[in-house]
């Protein structure tokens, strides 16, 4: 297989029942027959532009229609970048100007704000761009051999689609994948999650993100079903328990997050999700005492930590939980997937013995392309593999692990597993609320506030928050509230904002990071 667009077209060509849903939204749904023609459709119109091998931004709602506008850009012979009205102005601005895209396909919603937008001027670019609405592109005459041709032309390292994430210099970096690392990284999955056409995916994750892959591609490979869960509904847990069960959804793969919610505020006391059979979770810390309360109500069902980063195309590792093992420190991540290779190095690029950490650094045809429009980003994350004599490039996340052992009482004796644990970052990029982040960012955007001087973030890991400290002789605090709350997406924005007078250094000058969050850990 060298095109995800594979997965549609085998199971239109097998299934029974092509009429089956796909994806189901609040307000509508498509069927894998209506996917298919839709995605032709736009894929059509796009190729009747005569573009190829560009990013074409899909800037829609959360909605069926985003994914057959995601395939039709792939039908076109190009790459797409998906963006959200949730994201805020100024970063879709950045991301905007940054792939200048010569085409953006909207919705009725989407094309407002961008009328809305270049009526006051905030996109003002130095280039030609069109837009169209997906449906008007979604009900283009098909050109069959248009499309065909293009596909003839297409290979497995074409890139796939553009997702910015944050930046260490506080700007977004979108990451490409490719046809090959998605299909290797849903296969690899779908193995793991023993996925098959009678899943049933619960989708929690925003569509503009990778993590979506996990719900979107294996429903297409199997002919399966994916419900895309109102976001509002997260906000009522005993509500979003009463969805799973309505439409017997049975499979969910969640940020941690979004499982302790529905753990920490007493929700299994009135529900309980009956129809859960696979529970996947990652991206942030999942605490034992919540992964227990889970465990306690779903005593049958699979639960699997997941570990990855976007660099290389979704998730690297895997660990199944077991139901006979007592984890009362953290929840291991476990191996590494199929055809993928989990090396730790030490600061002199040696492997550390067992139980000492290492940089978690991922190798295989999983990686991405590397950060889009940035060599010296690309070449500095994506290297030589130190402990390889021939070209042999792996990606290093920042993230720090090590290995250690669990010991699994199997009847009479015991099994003992060696697996990686997660440690933390090595920088100052974190994970929260299911979000990579780079504190630089919040940083940056304080600092740009007029009459702001300095600022700092810091992330609190034990109460699971980003304090921002800021020194400022005329702004109060909440103004500085006000101001990130317009620039920054929800996620982002500090929980606490401290101001301060001076800002403490270490000898060589710079802000002393661990004394603030020394501080900021008593308020």
């Amino acid at each position: 297989m060298i095109n995800v667009l594979d997965y549609l077209e085998n199971t239109i060509k097998t299934m029974s029942n092509p009429d089956k849903p796909a994806f189901i939204g609040e307000k509508s749904s498509l069927s894998f027959n209506e996917l298919y023609m839709r995605s032709l459709s736009c894929g059509s119109y796009i190729a009747s532009k005569e573009l190829q091998k560009q990013p074409i931004v899909v800037f829609m709602q959360k909605t069926p229609a985003i994914i057959a506008a995601f395939l039709g850009v792939v039908y076109s012979g190009n790459y797409y970048v998906p963006i959200d009205s949730e994201i805020t102005t100024l970063r879709i601005r950045m991301i905007l100007e940054e792939v200048k895209s010569p085409l953006i396909i909207c919705d009725e919603v989407t094309s407002k704000l961008l009328d809305k937008w270049s009526s006051e001027r905030d996109l003002d670019w130095d280039y030609d761009y069109s837009t169209v609405l997906f449906s008007d592109a979604g009900s283009f005459l098909i050109d069959y051999n248009k499309l065909t041709a293009i596909r003839k032309s297409t290979i497995d390292v074409d890139p796939l689609y553009v997702v910015f994430t944050s930046g260490s210099t506080g700007t977004p970096k979108g990451v490409i994948a490719t046809h090959r690392s998605v299909i290797d990284y849903i296969e690899n999955l779908s193995e793991v999650l023993a996925l098959d056409s009678d899943t049933v995916f619960g989708n929690q994750s925003p569509l503009y993100l990778d993590a979506c892959l996990k719900e979107v591609f294996p429903t297409l490979k199997f002919g399966a079903t994916t419900y895309l869960i109102p976001p509002s509904l997260f906000m009522f847990p005993v509500k979003l328990i009463e969805y799973i069960n309505e439409h017997k959804i049975n499979t969910i793969c969640w940020v941690a997050s979004a499982l302790s919610m529905v753990a920490g505020l007493g929700a299994f006391s009135v529900a309980t999700p009956k129809s859960l059979k696979t529970i996947a979770f990652g991206s942030e810390i999942f605490p034992v005492r919540h992964f227990n309360l889970w465990r306690d109500v779903l005593p049958d069902t699979r639960f699997i930590h997941l570990y990855g980063p976007t660099e290389a195309t979704g998730m690297s590792c895997f660990y199944e939980v077991s139901n006979s093992y007592d984890y009362s420190g953290s929840i291991p991540i476990g191996s590494a997937f199929p055809n993928t290779e989990i090396i730790l190095l030490d600061d002199n690029n040696n492997l550390p013995p067992d139980g000492k950490p290492g940089e978690i650094c991922i190798r295989g045809a999983g990686l991405s392309l590397g950060y889009f429009g940035d060599n010296e980003k690309t070449n500095s994350a994506f290297v030589q593999n130190p402990l390889s004599i021939f070209p042999d490039i792996i990606y290093r996340t920042g993230d720090m692990g090590y290995y250690g052992s669990i010991d699994l009482e199997q009847g009479d004796s015991n099994d003992v597993q060696r697996v990686l644990f997660y440690k933390g970052r090595r920088d100052h990029q974190i994970k929260h609320m299911g979000y990579r982040i780079e504190l630089a960012e919040i940083e940056l955007m304080a600092a740009s506030f007029d009459g702001v001087g300095l600022a700092c973030a810091v992330f609190d890991n034990e109460n699971s928050r980003i304090i921002l400290y800021y020194m400022s002789d005329s702004v109060d605090k909440s103004d500085v509230k006000a101001f990130l709350k317009a620039n920054l997406p929800r996620y982002m924005l500090p929980q606490t904002i401290i101001h301060c007078d001076n800002m403490p250094k270490t000898a060589g000058g710079k802000i002393d990071r661990v004394k603030l969050l020394e501080l900021g850990s008593r308020k």
